[in-house]
């Protein structure tokens, strides 16, 4: 561990260097390099830091890798993300899903964001196990499983433009929209269960898990409901905007606080809380001025903090620690994890008749639009440190990256493949009427 090289900055500093990055990469991506946003702002925060680490290694007395990482270090990625950035994502993206268009899919999704969560966990913790005995890696069975829980969370709701971009049937959008919203608060509690095993060393009870499964995500829900129906009527009983948009703020902060103390899923509150005010909320209790703030306050709020997590996204990568294993495991997860999530979704998807999406190709779209993100990063970040710790980065950094690098860049073209194979329903048009038969 590297001593700190410099003396502690506040949490302001800290932020305005976020912010201040954030805009010069997104303006040089813009202008010059004109990749997506999201994915350029990944790919210049990982090149600083390569940058860094090997100016490092070849150029004495350059010890800027180590004030970044001291600096990442006070910032605490997982608690920033887990316990304040996550509660506005999740809230901004509820307040654009359809929630009449979410009942109509509400079994594939329902069964993508908690059946498909535990079979991706089950799969990828067997399979990195197996892999982990043929390298005798020496890492005890249950963190594997802590891998799978950490690395199953999708975070396709990047991938919501792109869908819409392309024309995609509505069925498709509610199913990608409605699965990241409540898989990251699923995933988040299967996490939490399985690490206080691995840690505690105790063995893993399912009765124990589904009991805690219970309280945590149900509890998270009934939260959600009480601050979404609070906050409706609060906003019904006056005409005010710029109240109205800090009404909005009180409920996710407060809510979420709320969850941190009783124990509860925060995140599965602020989707529930978002889906009630973004449809109920906006429809019956915001006056057409006051609902064009609200919904462009949280865009603004949404594109800033999503600015600034895939910056630290690439930045995060000056905490790997580089070695053979390390490599080995990480490019086996790419593998191992998009396999887990093609099982998954086929499970979701097509095993029960009544779960069947009536979109052609969806299976694919779904599977290669489940991007791992920044909810992976803050949970390995957040388990202790040692040797597990760092194998278990780097499978989690490679998986990552390769879903922000790869599977965000080319999924439009897998949409315009499916495109091309002239298939109505993926284009988003009705099928063609079949003609008459003679007789």
């Amino acid at each position: 561990m590297h001593e700190p090289t410099s003396a502690a900055l506040g949490a302001f500093e800290i932020a305005a260097m976020l912010v201040v990055a954030s805009a010069l990469f997104g303006w040089a991506n813009h202008h010059f390099i004109k990749l997506p946003h999201t994915i350029g702002l990944t790919v210049m925060g990982a090149i600083a830091a390569i940058t860094l680490m090997v100016a490092n290694a070849f150029i004495p007395g350059v010890t800027l890798d180590n004030w970044v990482a001291d600096t990442l270090e006070q910032l605490n990625f997982t608690e920033t993300l887990l316990q304040g950035m996550l509660s506005f994502l999740l809230f901004a993206g509820a307040l654009h899903v359809d929630l009449e268009r979410l009942k109509n899919d509400w079994l594939p999704i329902l069964l993508l964001s908690t059946v498909g969560v535990v079979i991706s966990t089950i799969l990828v913790g067997a399979a990195m196990w197996g892999l982990g005995s043929l390298l005798d890696l020496g890492i005890a069975p249950i963190w594997y499983f802590v891998f799978g829980a950490l690395i199953s969370p999708t975070d396709p709701v990047s991938v919501l433009g792109v869908l819409k971009e392309e024309n995609v049937p509505a069925s498709l959008q509610s199913a990608v929209a409605g699965e990241s919203l409540f898989n990251d608060g699923v995933g988040i509690v299967v996490f939490t269960i399985l690490l206080g095993a691995a840690v505690t060393g105790t063995d893993f009870s399912l009765t124990e898990g589904v009991r805690l499964f219970a309280i945590e995500a149900g509890g998270g829900v009934l939260v959600g409901l009480i601050f979404g129906w609070i906050g409706f009527r609060a906003l019904a009983s006056m005409d005010e905007y710029t109240l109205e948009v800090l009404i909005t703020l009180a409920i996710v902060m407060g809510g979420y606080a709320l969850c941190t103390a009783l124990h509860i899923s925060g995140p599965l509150a602020m989707a529930v809380a978002g889906l009630l005010i973004g449809n109920h909320g906006v429809s019956y209790a915001m006056s057409d001025v006051t609902r064009d703030y609200v919904i462009k306050f949280w865009e603004l709020v949404d594109e800033l903090l999503n600015s600034v997590l895939f910056l630290l996204i690439g930045l995060e990568l000056i905490a790997l620690v580089p070695g053979v294993p390390h490599l080995v495991l990480g490019v086996a997860a790419i593998g191992i994890t998009l396999a887990a999530r093609a099982a998954a979704v086929t499970v979701s998807t097509q095993t029960i008749h009544a779960a069947r999406l009536d979109t052609k190709g969806a299976g694919r779209v779904l599977w290669w639009g489940g991007l791992r993100g920044g909810i992976s990063i803050a949970l390995v970040l957040s388990l202790p440190s040692g040797p597990t710790r760092e194998l278990l980065l780097a499978a989690t950094f490679a998986a990552v990256l390769f879903s922000v690098l790869v599977q965000r860049a080319t999924l439009g073209r897998l949409i315009d493949s499916l495109k091309a194979k002239n298939d109505p329903a993926v284009e988003g048009e009705p099928h063609p009427p079949k003609p008459d038969t003679v007789h």
